[in-house]
């Protein structure tokens, strides 16, 4: 029962922002498998899910994204599950707009939410679906960039994105990460 995790920031005033592309994305899979979040046991809402005989848990932290550590750790001890069971879905600034990127683990690539992860695990052994927002902002401006919503142009190659991104997860869910890689990067 592996679980899948979104990162974003919490609350309204950050919901449909590049940064919050993981929340869009959890949403996505729980409007799917016809689930319902509710707060979890712990800094986090969490639905449980079925897809075919696979059983998964879709997380979403209510922390900000650089404290996101917090609640991944408290929802891997809560569940009894070891880091490579957490399937992180986060967005990335460094990959095109719409580009899916699975790995199986690695660095936090300058992320300030997979640092936080990493640093609260003690490992970078946890799988990542890495969904590009591109990098289309002048020097200086990135903070301004990825708490931004996307123009109307990126949104229809989000949705897309979003749709090719749960089939990943569930993908990842069936099989395993290097045949969802395979399919998706």
């Amino acid at each position: 029962m592996p679980l899948i995790v979104g990162l974003g920031n919490p609350g309204s005033k950050y919901a449909g922002t590049r940064h919050n592309i993981g929340f869009e994305l959890i949403d996505k899979l729980a409007n799917r498998l016809s689930v319902q979040l509710k707060p979890g046991k712990g800094l986090f809402y969490e639905a449980k899910a079925r897809h075919g005989e696979h059983q998964l848990t879709l997380i979403k932290p209510t922390t900000y994204m650089n404290n996101s550590g917090n609640a991944v750790q408290q929802a891997v001890h809560w569940y009894k599950m070891q880091p490579h069971e957490c399937l992180v879905c986060y967005d990335d600034l460094n990959i095109d707009a719409g580009t899916l990127r699975l790995r199986p683990g690695g660095s936090a690539g300058g992320h300030n939410g997979i640092k936080d992860i990493i640093q609260k695990l003690g490992t970078n052994k946890f799988p990542r679906l890495r969904i590009g927002i591109g990098n289309d902002f002048r020097d200086g401006q990135q903070v301004q960039y990825v708490l931004s919503p996307f123009d109307a142009n990126q949104r229809e190659i989000m949705d897309i994105a979003i749709e090719k991104a749960a089939d990943a997860v569930l993908s990842f869910t069936e099989e395993d990460i290097d045949t969802a890689m395979n399919k998706f990067n």
